[in-house]
């Protein structure tokens, strides 16, 4: 394979690698004080429960910023327009692609970082295969130059994040019978059913992805049980309610 480095990759990767970095530390501290004036519950958490509550905040922006920017880059730019030029769409990159995928590579060697120090209170060996094929697809994307409209397509999915990362907030902060806690469930449902059928027809002709695949599966049957566990509590807590 050819390695497509120039000297514009030589500066641009590893400075949007450390803006990563940047970002997911500037978040942290950012949804530390944050949620240290602006949340009662916050203050009722155990020193671990804090940890993982600002590393969902990065979490949580970075799935927004790398939705976001696949969708541009995809959907609007015209990059991977059949107009645009007469180069195959799989050879196509943009140093907005670059700049996306050095972010994301950022995000993820912060959040393995962090997985390890602290392993297994905030992710298993899942989110450590998870961490490890994504750097690993993203990274054969920059080298190479190619299937860059792949991988973000794939990045584009973190859109489902939030809602994951919301779900937990809620969860934490004692709000499971809360109407909003029952609306994200129903969005985060729709989410990974869309999600999953994308894996399972997108990803089954690639080698590394059909694990990935694999794995969205599981998750979203995890998914899928709790949200039936709070459609039942909620349908109990009507009852009760209207008994009495």
């Amino acid at each position: 394979m050819d390695w497509n480095i120039g000297p514009e990759e030589q500066v641009l990767w590893p400075a949007s690698v450390l803006a990563g970095v940047g970002m997911c530390g500037a978040v942290y501290e950012t949804t530390r004080q944050i949620s240290y004036r602006c949340f009662k519950c916050y203050d009722e958490l155990s020193p671990m429960q804090k940890v993982e509550w600002n590393n969902r905040g990065f979490s949580t922006f970075h799935a927004l910023v790398a939705a976001a920017v696949s969708f541009y880059v995809v959907m609007i730019s015209g990059l991977f327009s059949e107009d645009v030029n007469n180069s195959i769409i799989i050879d196509r990159k943009s140093w907005l692609s670059d700049s996306m995928f050095g972010v994301s590579i950022g995000y993820f060697l912060t959040d393995l970082a962090m997985i390890l120090w602290y392993f297994p209170s905030l992710g298993g060996k899942e989110f450590l295969l998870h961490h490890g094929l994504s750097m690993y697809a993203i990274c054969l994307a920059l080298f190479s130059g190619k299937a860059h409209m792949y991988i973000l397509m794939v990045l584009f999915t973190e859109a489902t994040t939030p809602f994951v990362n919301l779900r937990w907030y809620l969860d934490v902060a004692g709000q499971k019978t809360h109407r909003l806690y029952l609306c994200n469930g129903l969005a985060l449902f729709v989410g990974w059913l869309v999600k999953s059928i994308f894996a399972l027809g997108f990803y089954s002709i690639m080698t590394v992805p059909p694990t990935i695949a694999v794995m969205n599966v599981f998750w979203f049957w995890k998914i899928s049980k709790g949200m039936v566990k709070t459609l039942c509590k909620s349908k109990a807590l009507t009852g009760n309610g209207k008994t009495d």
